[in-house]
């Protein structure tokens, strides 16, 4: 899946400190072999370089 400017995502990289907290994509950067990774953005911080496979979108209730 791809995620655009704007889209609230969760995390899950055991790696990261954000692991599983919730964000919003702040930018997107195509790499070298076409693929996305992207920058997420946190309540008290941010992690950038993640993967499309490290991202799900946040459930909403409608």
């Amino acid at each position: 899946m791809s995620y655009e400017d704007g889209d609230e995502v969760v995390l899950r990289d055991k790696h990261s400190e954000y692991d599983g907290e919730a964000g919003t994509v702040t930018q997107v950067m195509e790499t070298m072999f076409g693929d996305a990774s992207y920058t997420v953005s946190f309540d008290d911080g941010q992690e950038s370089g993640v993967p499309a496979d490290a991202l799900e979108p946040v459930e909403t209730e409608e």
